[in-house]
C-alpha cells in the first residue's frame, strides 16, 4: 500500500484587494498595506499608526553633532518623521527659522525639496556648509533674511511648514543657551543677533507674540489648501514666570485661520537637570518640547 505524501498544502490566501476595498497595494510584510486613496504622505497604515501617539521620544543620530553648533538644536530623525507624516516624496517642506539647516537635511534625506530662511547670516553660512558635507547640490535653498519679507518673493506654495521659532528673549538672560554636555559652559553662540525683528530681542512677551505672528500669517499665505504646519516649541519664563507660551502660539495660530489639530509631547530624556530653584521654589527643567499642529482651512 502506498504511503500518503508528506507534503503539505499549499495555504490559500485571500487577495490583498478583497481586504481594502480594491484600494490596498501590498509593501511586504514590514510595510504592510498602502491606501491609494491617501493624499497626505507616502505610509501604509501600519507605518502611519505610531505616529498618532501623543508622545514621540526624542531620537539622536551622529549627524546631528553640527546642529549644537546653534543654542536651541532640533533632531534630524524628529523632523524626518514629521516630513514623512505630513508629505509625499518630492514634495516641498518650509522652515521660516531655519537656524543650521535641520529641516533642509531632513528633506533631503527624504527626498523632499526644502527651502529655509534665517535671519542671521552665520546660520545661513553654517546650512550652507552642513549641506555640502552631506553632497547635496540642489533641491534645497537657503535664503538669508527676514521671513516676513522673502515669503511673499518665493515662487509657488508649500507642501508642508515645519519650524522651532526663538523663545523670546531668553538667550539674553543670565545662563542663556544650551548646555548639552555635562559641563556648565554655555555652548553654542549667546544669542541669535542684534536686529530689531528678531524674535529673540523683543523687549515684551506682547512684541513677541505679535511678530511671530506676523511671520506665520506669511506662512498661512504659502501653504497649499488643507496642509499642515507643525511648530516646535517648549514653554518659557517671561520675566521669571512660568508662561503658557505653547497655549498663546495655539490661539495665536488659530487667530490667523489655521485649524489646530493637536499637540505632541516630544520628551527629551537626555537633557541634563539643573538646580535651577534649589533651595528656595520650584522651577522646572523643560524636559520636553510641544509639536503643535495645524492645518490651513479656507473658509
Amino acid at each position: 500500500m502506498a504511503l500518503k505524501s508528506q507534503t503539505k498544502p499549499k495555504k490559500k490566501y485571500k487577495k490583498i484587494n478583497s481586504r481594502v476595498n480594491n484600494f490596498g497595494v501590498w509593501k511586504g510584510e514590514k510595510r504592510g498595506i498602502y491606501d491609494r486613496r491617501n493624499t497626505l504622505n507616502d505610509l501604509t497604515g501600519k507605518e502611519w499608526l505610531p505616529l498618532t501617539k501623543s508622545f514621540w521620544f526624542s531620537e539622536k543620530c551622529a549627524e546631528d553633532k553640527f546642529a549644537f553648533q546653534h543654542p536651541a538644536p532640533f533632531l534630524i530623525n524628529d523632523i524626518r518623521k514629521l516630513i514623512k507624516l505630513f508629505t509625499k516624496k518630492r514634495g516641498r517642506v518650509l522652515d521660516p527659522f531655519n537656524g543650521t539647516g535641520t529641516t533642509l537635511v531632513a528633506a533631503y534625506l527624504e527626498k523632499r525639496k526644502g527651502v529655509g530662511i534665517d535671519l542671521s547670516k552665520k546660520y545661513c553660512q553654517l546650512a550652507k556648509r552642513r549641506l555640502k558635507q552631506l553632497g547635496v547640490k540642489r533641491g534645497q535653498r537657503i535664503i538669508h533674511g527676514n521671513s516676513i519679507k522673502k515669503l511673499p518673493k518665493i515662487k509657488g506654495l508649500f507642501d508642508y511648514c515645519v519650524t522651532s521659532p526663538p523663545y523670546h528673549n531668553i538667550l539674553r538672560n543670565n545662563g542663556n543657551g544650551l548646555r548639552h554636555d555635562n559641563s556648565q559652559k554655555r555652548q553654542g553662540v549667546e544669542y541669535y543677533s542684534e536686529s530689531r525683528v528678531d524674535l529673540g530681542n523683543q523687549k515684551t512677551y506682547k512684541n513677541y507674540l505679535n511678530l511671530l505672528s506676523m511671520v506665520m500669517r506669511e506662512v498661512y499665505k504659502k501653504l497649499k489648501k488643507s496642509k499642515y504646519c507643525s511648530i516646535i516649541i517648549s514653554d518659557f519664563t517671561v520675566n521669571k514666570k512660568e508662561a503658557n507660551a505653547h497655549g498663546d502660539i495655539i490661539n495665536l495660530m488659530k487667530d490667523l485661520g489655521f485649524g489646530f489639530c493637536g499637540t505632541v509631547i516630544l520628551i527629551q530624556n537626555s537633557k541634563p537637570l539643573y538646580p535651577f530653584g534649589y533651595p528656595f521654589s520650584l522651577v522646572l527643567n523643560h524636559s520636553h518640547q510641544y509639536i503643535l499642529h495645524f492645518k490651513k482651512i479656507i473658509i
